[in-house]
């Protein structure tokens, strides 16, 4: 089994679908539902999921399996956090278990920004790369 504690920039929809064991028809349908979960995609149309997306979809499934909301009441919390322009993912922070772990302990802490712009650097090195 590979070790998914190794920060990566983007993780594919099979990765995604074990590390937050959703199938990947599910994760599929979300996109359809939430408009805040719409991952990028790669020259070959694949789908390619930043940890940011990854908390998301974690958050969701807390709204629709273990607080038991319905699609409706759950895109009704998401879009309430985005009109009072509050980050979804800086509210509710997630933990996944030692063998799964992609949330660094920066971003335990609150520090996700300077992921983010980590992240935004590395997309950034690599556009520059193929320039």
């Amino acid at each position: 089994m590979r070790d998914l504690s190794i920060k990566k920039l983007y993780y594919s929809i099979s990765e995604v679908s074990k590390i937050t064991d959703i199938e990947q028809y599910v994760l599929r349908y979300w996109e359809t539902e939430f408009e805040q979960l719409s991952p990028q995609k790669n020259r070959a149309g694949n789908r390619i999921y930043t940890n940011k997306d990854i908390r998301l979809i974690l958050y969701i499934k807390e709204l629709l399996r273990e607080k038991k909301y319905t699609i409706e009441g759950a895109k009704k919390i998401l879009e309430e956090y985005e009109q009072n322009k509050k980050p979804i993912l800086e509210i509710k922070e997630k933990r996944i278990d030692s063998q799964t772990d992609i949330v660094s302990e920066s971003e335990k802490n609150g520090l996700s920004l300077k992921e983010d712009l980590e992240e935004l650097k590395g997309v950034l090195k690599l556009l520059l790369n193929k320039l």
